[in-house]
């Protein structure tokens, strides 16, 4: 069995992930009473909207070589790995696949979640970055990982005042 991907539907899938995760933020401050927690969110929303407009240009940057379709399926393992990244990102904005946010979570929770999301983001792109045989759409695909690492740091040092 031979599983296709090419830059153009990487790419794609990162601009749904930002979606989910501005939704996620926005959702999450909606349901919190204090304004400055409120405002933590929703900025942690619009660091989303910002890197949905930048893979949104990475996308329109691409190559007609990069939009071309390639395969990768060593050892025909491909199909059980996307199936398992495909798993892991059907959690952003919820607690799990099957629950939403409650509106009861602590924002301590809340950033557990997002953490949690954050570091399933990294491993995806991590793995889809080797299906890319363009060096020029592999460094894209590491600037999205920059920027995912980016929002660990954000909600890892907001989680670190919260616990002190």
């Amino acid at each position: 069995m031979s599983i296709t991907f090419n830059a153009d539907e990487i790419f794609e899938m990162a601009e749904q992930i930002e979606r989910n995760g501005a939704r996620f933020y926005r959702d999450a401050a909606a349901q919190v009473p204090d304004a400055k927690t409120r405002q933590f969110l929703e900025s942690l929303g619009e660091m989303e909207d910002t890197h949905l407009a930048i893979f949104s240009t990475m996308r329109t940057e691409l190559t007609g070589s990069d939009t071309e379709m390639i395969t990768y399926d060593p050892d025909d393992q491909g199909a059980l790995y996307l199936q398992a990244m495909a798993d892991a990102h059907g959690t952003e904005g919820r607690i799990s696949v099957a629950q939403p946010l409650t509106g009861k979570e602590t924002l301590q929770e809340i950033i557990e979640i997002a953490l949690k999301a954050e570091k399933n983001s990294i491993c995806f792109y991590l793995g889809l970055k080797d299906l890319i045989p363009s060096e020029s759409s592999k460094e894209q695909v590491s600037k999205i990982i920059k920027e995912e690492m980016g929002h660990i740091a954000v909600l890892q040092k907001k989680f670190s005042t919260l616990n002190n």
